[in-house]
């Protein structure tokens, strides 16, 4: 079941909450109801419909916990009943002694139908490796 968003952002905001509470019943009820969905995580394949974004983000939670991020956002485009959220993505819970991976950039789709605005397409990937220093020649 979804529930209502009056806007994109509120959308976005409950499903990186759902992320990180993994709560996927909450995650499920921001993306649309149709099977038009698509999710690309980095290390997993292109999943579209509800049946198959629900088992990637169940696989995700079966770790016993959720996904914690810090969001920064980049750029926002809206257009009548569509809105692109760009996004960077930082992960929080890294675990001790481990080093927290370069942060995500993702892009968040939305529409705005007669049940508010849901979330059809969700894509982050891995931020590009920093260019290598420039090469200063001798004189």
């Amino acid at each position: 079941m979804t529930q209502l968003f009056d806007t994109p952002q509120e959308a976005e905001d409950s499903f990186y909450d759902a992320l990180e509470e993994g709560d996927l019943k909450q995650l499920m009820s921001v993306w649309a109801t149709s099977d038009d969905i698509c999710c690309l995580l980095p290390m997993y394949p292109l999943v579209q419909g509800r049946a198959a974004v629900e088992e990637v983000f169940e696989h995700l939670f079966s770790q016993g916990q959720g996904v914690s991020l810090s969001i920064n956002h980049l750029h926002w485009i809206q257009a009548g009943d569509i809105a692109i959220h760009q996004v960077e993505e930082v992960l929080q819970n890294v675990p001790p002694g481990r080093q927290p991976p370069p942060p995500f950039y993702g892009t968040n789709v939305f529409r705005k139908d007669s049940g508010g605005w849901h979330l059809l397409l969700h894509q982050n990937s891995p931020t590009p490796a920093p260019a290598p220093p420039e090469m200063v020649m001798p004189e």
